[in-house]
């Protein structure tokens, strides 16, 4: 078992981003056995958790005329449009099925505010609102984090990145994420802006020596 001053985060293992879902990473669903196998290795679980409304601003259904891919400002924050996900209460934003998460594990909802999304699992993307892990990781004098889950390029980094910020060591499982992206070049950029800031790039293997 692992220190207790350490915590496992899974960012959105979600059934709308497993392949067949309604904005599918390609083989999203070979997180979930990585996932699975450090579970049970850590006192501390948290997972984060895509919970948007119908009207959300990075629907492209709410962008008359715009396509999937397109970028608008949502205030003065760039927006990727997206297809319709992760909506709430739907099957889409429910857990991966296979994904074996106690009941004792932490949910932080993000993406909840039409107004403005929110990759990470700690702040909006205009870093106006907390979702609150920051205070739950502060009130269980957690240190050190492990990351891994959906996407590469844009929950998993951005969480990571927030994390860095907020002085957590921080560790991406990199068996245990999948990118939006097929572009290995974009792939590799994601990666190399979270080690720039500071994230320990390392497998999941590594966890249990």
């Amino acid at each position: 078992m692992r220190s207790k001053r350490e915590a496992l985060i899974l960012v959105d293992i979600q059934n709308d981003f497993l392949p067949g879902g309604a904005l599918a990473v390609a083989k999203g669903d070979e997180v979930i056995p990585v996932a699975n196998r450090c579970v049970p290795e850590f006192d501390n679980v948290i997972v984060t958790q895509d919970w948007h409304p119908p009207n959300h601003s990075s629907f492209v259904s709410n962008h008359p005329g715009r396509h999937v891919g397109d970028v608008v400002k949502v205030g003065d924050v760039d927006q990727v449009l997206w297809p319709d996900h992760c909506i709430q209460l739907s099957e889409g934003a429910a857990f991966a099925d296979a994904l074996e998460i106690r009941c004792d594990v932490a949910i932080f909802r993000k993406g909840t505010d039409a107004a403005m999304d929110s990759y990470s699992g700690f702040f909006d993307n205009g870093h106006k609102h907390a979702t609150g892990l920051h205070d739950y990781l502060r009130e269980h004098q957690i240190e050190r984090l492990f990351v891994m889950g959906l996407a590469t390029d844009y929950c998993v980094k951005f969480t990571a990145l927030d994390a860095v910020m907020l002085n957590f060591e921080t560790f991406l499982l990199i068996d245990g994420c999948r990118s939006v992206s097929q572009d290995p070049i974009q792939v590799d950029e994601a990666i190399d802006q979270m080690q720039a800031a500071g994230v320990q790039i390392i497998h999941s293997n590594e966890i249990f020596s």
